[in-house]
């Protein structure tokens, strides 16, 4: 398991991205979609990914997002974590998303899609 992004759900991506890029200076890492950017952290391997905030669904606040193995097999193995929804299908693999004992939200993914290579 390695910390893969910085997960920042933002509500109005043009101004994020304005900011992010324009203001702080991070460079453009990739892009998916029209609602999804990612940033290079200067001195760091982790990258700010900055999304479109996809739905109230509390899996969606920002926070750390590990890349595992196997996000399936990781989910099973820990049994007495408060998982946030199912395990979802995302370009490149998949993820899953559970609440530390405070409440934050993290998330796991997995590059299991054939071809994916994002981190």
């Amino acid at each position: 398991m390695r910390l893969a992004f910085f997960y920042q759900s933002v509500q109005d991506l043009p101004a994020a991205l304005a900011f992010y890029r324009d203001d702080l200076g991070l460079d453009e890492a990739w892009r998916e979609g029209e609602s999804t950017v990612a940033f290079e952290l200067p001195g760091s391997s982790v990258q700010l990914m900055v999304d479109q905030r996809p739905s109230d669904d509390e899996r969606w606040e920002s926070g750390a997002v590990f890349e595992v193995d196997d996000v399936e097999a990781f989910v099973k193995e820990r049994h007495g974590f408060r998982w946030l929804g199912e395990t979802l299908e995302i370009p490149g693999g998949r993820l899953a998303a559970f609440a530390d004992p405070s409440g934050n939200v993290i998330q796991v993914l997995d590059q299991s899609a054939e071809g994916s290579d994002q981190s």
